[in-house]
C-alpha cells in the first residue's frame, strides 16, 4: 500500500475555488487501485492537507501518466509539498477495512523524522504501546508509512472530535511509555477535521489492500 501527502499553501482569495477543485477529485472513485482521498483546513495554519492512499506504487505511477493532468488544478495554490511512501504497517479499530476507516470525521497526523538509529525502536513501539491504545479509545484504523530514511508519517482516522479528544488525554503517558523523545528529532502534527466534499471514496481497490492487520516491510531496510 502506498501513502501520499500533501501540503498546499492557499491563497484566502483562492480558498472557494480550492475547494471547488478537491470536489472535482471524486471523478477519479473508479481509478484501479486508489483506496481513498480525504483532506481539511489546518485551522492553526491555514494550510490544506490531502492524504490519499493506493493499493501500490505502480496503480499510483498509471493515474500520475494517465488521468492526473486532467483533474489536477496547479493554479489554486501558491506552493504544494508532496511526500510518499510504503505503508509498514495497518493499524486496526473499529472500521472493517481501510476505505471505510477513511469515512471517518478526524484525521490525526503525525510527520516524524528520527534520529539516526531510532527506527528500530520506534517502529516496534508503533505496533506495541501506540497501536494498541488507539484500538482501546476507539479509532477507527490508521496507516503507518515510511517516506523517506528517517522519516514516517502515521495517519490514524478516528469517528468524531470527542473520541480523539479522550484519546489525547493519553498521549503524555502514551509517550513516556514509548520513550519517543528518544527516537523523535522532530515531528509535526496535525488534527484535521474532514470535509466531507472532498472525500474520494474508492470503487476500485482490490479487496486485499482494504484489509487491516497486515504487517509488511517490519524490518528496518
Amino acid at each position: 500500500m502506498l501513502a501520499k501527502w500533501i501540503t498546499c499553501d492557499v491563497p484566502v482569495g483562492a480558498r472557494d475555488r480550492f475547494v471547488a477543485a478537491q470536489q472535482r477529485w471524486s471523478v477519479i472513485a473508479d481509478q484501479p487501485g486508489l483506496i481513498g482521498q480525504v483532506g481539511g483546513w489546518d485551522s492553526r495554519t491555514g494550510r490544506a492537507h490531502v492524504l490519499a492512499l493506493w493499493a501500490d506504487a505502480d496503480s499510483h505511477q498509471a493515474f500520475l501518466q494517465g488521468r492526473h493532468d486532467s483533474v489536477a488544478d496547479a493554479g489554486v495554490y501558491s506552493e504544494i509539498a508532496v511526500s510518499h511512501g510504503e505503508v509498514v504497517l495497518t493499524m486496526p479499530g473499529t472500521a472493517p477495512t481501510v476505505a471505510e476507516a477513511m469515512d471517518g470525521g478526524l484525521l490525526r497526523v503525525a510527520d516524524c523524522h528520527l534520529a539516526p538509529g531510532a527506527a528500530e525502536h520506534f517502529l516496534a513501539v508503533q505496533r506495541e504501546v501506540w497501536a494498541p491504545a488507539m484500538a482501546s479509545a476507539g479509532v477507527l484504523g490508521g496507516v503507518f508509512a515510511r517516506l523517506a530514511e528517517h522519516r514516517y508519517l502515521v495517519a490514524t482516522f478516528w469517528p468524531d472530535v470527542e473520541t480523539h479528544g479522550r484519546y489525547a488525554e493519553e498521549v503524555p503517558r502514551l509517550r513516556a511509555r514509548a520513550a519517543a523523545d528518544d527516537d523523535i528529532a522532530s515531528m509535526s502534527g496535525r488534527v484535521l477535521e474532514l470535509e466531507p466534499s472532498w472525500r474520494v471514496r474508492t470503487r476500485s481497490a482490490p479487496a486485499a489492500a482494504l484489509t487491516f492487520g497486515e504487517d509488511r516491510g517490519w524490518s528496518v531496510p
